[in-house]
């Protein structure tokens, strides 16, 4: 089943009951709950109270979308590990999205990048012991921000409880990026949605729908559980959600029926 949602960054200006009212209107499923907006690390009474209205709302949290990179000493990793698990726990999220690394692959040193991997494992072990999972952003300027360099960075950490998330690379053409997506689908969990063209213009959905038709139906043909949520909307606004989430479900019902009718 592939799960439409939404990140809830992508109103980081509203209230979270606002956006919870706009998830539920706009028929979704399932609210990515932001770390640098609506649910800080640490604060376990905004997550808490984003859980309540959110399975009020008759929605699921799909995840905690940290902004954890493993940076920093020892100390300041520590703290800022406990802060994110906690909120985390709060929420009742399945899965913490972090961010490997600040800088791309090409410009991480072996000590460097063995440091981030020894943190990233340390941290899904701990969140593994309260039946939490890890996704790592699927993005530029980090160890995942090419496709070898993932793959390897998944088979580095070796934690069966640490997949990526994926999405297409900005700029980069459709064919390139349904093949990065055709290499670590087994080894993804959640799929953010979004239409940038060429760059980071924001489009509607349709816009790209035939790069969309084509992921959803390698996810759906994958038969796994997935999210897929709406990260970026055009102007960045609210009126927005409906149209581009019907756009979301229909792209979705329209590769499962593909996949019945094979």
């Amino acid at each position: 089943m592939i799960r439409p949602g939404l990140c809830s960054v992508t109103f980081r200006a509203l209230e979270v009951d606002r956006v919870v009212e706009l998830a539920a209107d706009a028929g979704l499923a399932c609210i990515e709950w932001a770390g640098d907006a609506h649910v800080p690390p640490g604060d376990t009474v905004a997550a808490s109270h984003a859980r309540e209205l959110t399975e009020q709302a008759g929605l699921a949290v799909a995840s905690y979308g940290s902004y954890l990179r493993f940076k920093g000493s020892d100390e300041e990793f520590s703290a800022e590990l406990e802060g994110v698990l906690a909120s985390a726990r709060a929420l009742g999220a399945p899965r913490i999205r972090v961010w490997a690394g600040s800088r791309g692959s090409a410009d991480v040193d072996e000590r460097d990048r063995a440091r981030i991997v020894r943190r990233i494992q340390e941290f899904a072990d701990r969140a593994a012991e309260h039946g939490v999972d890890v996704g790592l952003e699927f993005h530029g300027r980090t160890l995942t921000d090419e496709l070898g360099s993932t793959l390897h960075l998944l088979d580095e950490v070796a934690r069966p409880t640490v997949l990526s998330y994926w999405q297409p690379h900005q700029g980069m053409p459709d064919a390139d990026a349904l093949e990065t997506l055709r290499q670590v689908l087994p080894r993804t969990s959640t799929t953010h949605v979004f239409s940038w063209w060429p760059t980071h213009e924001r489009l509607p959905l349709a816009a790209r729908a035939g790069l969309w038709r084509e992921v959803f139906t390698l996810l759906a043909a994958e038969v796994s559980d997935r999210d897929a949520l709406l990260e970026f909307l055009p102007g960045d606004d609210p009126a927005t959600l409906a149209g581009e989430a019907q756009t979301l479900r229909t792209l979705i019902a329209d590769a499962a029926g593909a996949g019945d009718a094979r």
